[in-house]
C-alpha cells in the first residue's frame, strides 16, 4: 500500500517561515523514551501507515529539500520515496506526479501533509477497490469541498469553496487503487490539465460514469495552514490528549472497583 504526500505547496498562507509548512512543529511525539517535537506531516504519515501503508511517496518542490533530509531514512516500519513537482502546478498536478510508482491493484491514500485530523484509523473506514473520501463535519465548509452524498454514502458532488455548499462533510483523505488513479490521470490530462482542485476533477469523472462514495467516519478536522489554523492545532492536540488520559484514568478506576472472584474451595 502507497501513502501519497503532496508537499510541494508554498505555504504562503502561514509565511515567513524558515523551512517548510510540512516540518512546522506541532505538539510532540515520543521516539523510544525521548520526547521530541513532531511536524506536521508526521500526523498524517502516522495515520497512512496504521492503515497498513508500507510505502510513503512524498511530492516536493525543487527548494523543499529539508523534506527529503527529514525523511529520507524511512519512517517507523514503512520506506519513502520523494518525485519532484518542478512548478507548483495545483494539488491534481501534484498527486499525479506520484502516479509511475503506482500498481494498478495497489492500493493508494492521499492526505493533506497540513492537517491533523481524528481519529487516527480513519483511513481503515474506507474500502478496497474503490474511490473513497474520508468525510469531516466542519461549521464553515466554504473554505473547503464541501462532499455531497446521496443515502448509499455515493458521491454526487463536490463542491468546492462554494459559499453555498450543500454540505458541511468535507474530505480530508481519499483513498483508491492504483488502476483508478491512472484513469484520473488520463481524465486530467485530456482535460488539458485545466483542475487545480480534486473536487472539480472528480465531478468530471462522475458525470463520465464513474463512482466514488464518501465516509462519514471523521470526528476532528483542522487545517494547519494558517496561524488561527495552527492555534486550533495545538488545542485539539491538548483535548485528545485529555480525553485519552481521562480514559486511561475511567479504565483503571474500573479495574480497582470490580470485585475479586471468589475461590471455590475444595
Amino acid at each position: 500500500m502507497l501513502g501519497i504526500v503532496p508537499a510541494a505547496g508554498r505555504g504562503s498562507r502561514i509565511q515567513p517561515l524558515g523551512f517548510s509548512k510540512e516540518l512546522l512543529p506541532v505538539g510532540s511525539r515520543v521516539d523510544g523514551a525521548v520526547e521530541r517535537p513532531c511536524a506536521v506531516s508526521e500526523y498524517l504519515v502516522n495515520r497512512m501507515i496504521t492503515a497498513g501503508a508500507d510505502k510513503v511517496c512524498f511530492v516536493i518542490g525543487p527548494g523543499k529539500s529539508d523534506i527529503l533530509e527529514y525523511y529520507a531514512a524511512g519512517y517507523e516500519q514503512a520506506s519513502t520515496a520523494f518525485v519532484v513537482q518542478p512548478t507548483p502546478a495545483g494539488l491534481c498536478d501534484a498527486i499525479f506526479r506520484a502516479t509511475p510508482l503506482v500498481h494498478d491493484d495497489e492500493q493508494v491514500l492521499i492526505g493533506l501533509p497540513d492537517t491533523v485530523w481524528y481519529p487516527e484509523n480513519g483511513f481503515t473506514a474506507l474500502p478496497d477497490g474503490t474511490l473513497s473520501f474520508l468525510l469531516f463535519p466542519v461549521e464553515r465548509p466554504e473554505f473547503f469541498d464541501a462532499v455531497v452524498v446521496d443515502r448509499a454514502n455515493r458521491v454526487r458532488e463536490i463542491q468546492v469553496k462554494q459559499p453555498d455548499a450543500q454540505s458541511n462533510w468535507i474530505w480530508g483523505a481519499f483513498k483508491m487503487p492504483g488502476g483508478i488513479l491512472r484513469e484520473l490521470h488520463a481524465l486530467w490530462r485530456s482535460r488539458e490539465g485545466s483542475d487545480e482542485y480534486v473536487g472539480t476533477l472528480i465531478n468530471a469523472y462522475l458525470a463520465a460514469g464513474g463512482e466514488a462514495f464518501g465516509i462519514k467516519a471523521g470526528s476532528d478536522y483542522v487545517d494547519v495552514g494558517t496561524f488561527n489554523g495552527y492555534r486550533a492545532a495545538i488545542d485539539l492536540l491538548a483535548r485528545m490528549e485529555r480525553s485519552s488520559r481521562d480514559e486511561i484514568a475511567h479504565a483503571l478506576l474500573a479495574t480497582a472497583e470490580a470485585p475479586i472472584p471468589a475461590v471455590q474451595g475444595r
